[in-house]
């Protein structure tokens, strides 16, 4: 009878244990999306595409970036016709803005990255980048491109070099975040008319960057920061984005209506997908198995599936919809 007694309170643990993994919560994951004329950042549940949530911001945010923690995602505030100088700190969890950190004399703040836990943001203004120090609660680092409308930023995977691009310059911009003023801390390369899309690879780092004025994409290596390779990739190529695996990139055609797909490797086009209304921000889940798009002008977020590269759907997420950052695994 004792040994019937202890079988059956193993039995019964054990059902209790499989039904409390059973009925666990899954851990949350939001698409982020900023609106930039409703002035706020819009939770998406990517199962349901569904606006679950919608957190104030400061005027006009453009971009925006989630701590490698998942708990809170840092908004720049690039502003209207006035210009911005602040960003907004949302607090995931609780989805609100726990934070607006005021820039000073900082000026339309737009590109925005993490590097070992501070955050990397352009200032057009100001023709540089700045560092916000969360541990410090402050601005503690701010270097010059003296390139005009330096507007969005990418780092290496040894966080130690920058790399911005410069609209109004033609221009991208490496920064060595380590080493003195320039020379030899700043260099510039000329690439083409309207430089604005840029992303590099988690593996190579090779860096791609599109000139929306004449259509092209650009391949730039790395060690010897020249251009190695350039085609015609669409009319205003305007984003470049590396899926996570660095087998492949997308560039959204603002003009031209369409996503191409490419090959990282042979720069080979793999398929040329037909979105329409403006495509112009570029995310990708980090599981690699779909990617949103940004079309601004018709106020949604265009659902892309990878697997097989094709519209798998829509978002209505507000007005002018831009900028977007994953939060969760």
């Amino acid at each position: 009878m004792k040994r019937f007694l202890i079988l059956l309170t193993m039995a019964l643990l054990l059902a209790a244990s499989l039904a409390g993994a059973q009925t666990a919560p899954a851990p949350e994951k939001f698409l982020l999306v900023l609106n930039k004329s409703d002035n706020e950042v819009a939770f998406v549940d990517p199962a349901s595409l569904k606006v679950v949530a919608r957190v104030p911001t400061g005027v006009g945010p453009h971009e925006a970036i989630v701590t490698a923690d998942g708990k809170l995602a840092y908004v720049a505030n690039y502003g209207a016709q006035t210009p911005g100088n602040s960003l907004s700190v949302i607090d995931i969890a609780a989805r609100k803005e726990v934070k607006r950190i005021d820039l000073g004399a900082l000026r339309r703040p737009h590109g925005i990255i993490e590097v070992k836990g501070n955050i990397y943001f352009t200032v057009e203004g100001n023709r540089a980048v700045a560092r916000f120090n969360p541990q410090a609660d402050k601005v503690d680092w701010v270097m010059g491109t003296g390139e005009s409308v330096t507007h969005m930023v990418i780092a290496a995977k040894d966080g130690r070099r920058l790399y911005t691009s410069n609209i109004a310059g033609n221009s991208i911009t490496m920064i060595d975040t380590q080493a003195p003023n320039p020379p030899p801390g700043v260099q510039t390369l000329k690439v083409g008319a309207g430089a604005e899309g840029i992303d590099i690879s988690p593996t190579t780092d090779e860096i791609w960057v599109a000139t929306r004025a004449d259509g092209n994409v650009h391949v730039v290596d790395p060690a010897s920061f020249t251009v190695k390779q350039t085609w015609v990739a669409g009319k205003f190529p305007i984003r470049v984005k590396f899926t996570p695996d660095g087998k492949r990139v997308l560039v959204s055609n603002a003009q031209g209506g369409d996503v191409v797909v490419y090959d990282a490797a042979t720069r080979k086009e793999i398929k040329r997908i037909n979105v329409g209304d403006a495509p112009i921000g570029i995310l990708v889940q980090p599981d690699g198995k779909r990617a949103y798009i940004a079309a601004t002008q018709s106020n949604k977020v265009i659902v892309l599936d990878l697997d097989k590269l094709e519209v798998s759907g829509t978002i209505a997420t507000g007005r002018e919809p831009d900028g977007m950052a994953w939060a969760g695994n």
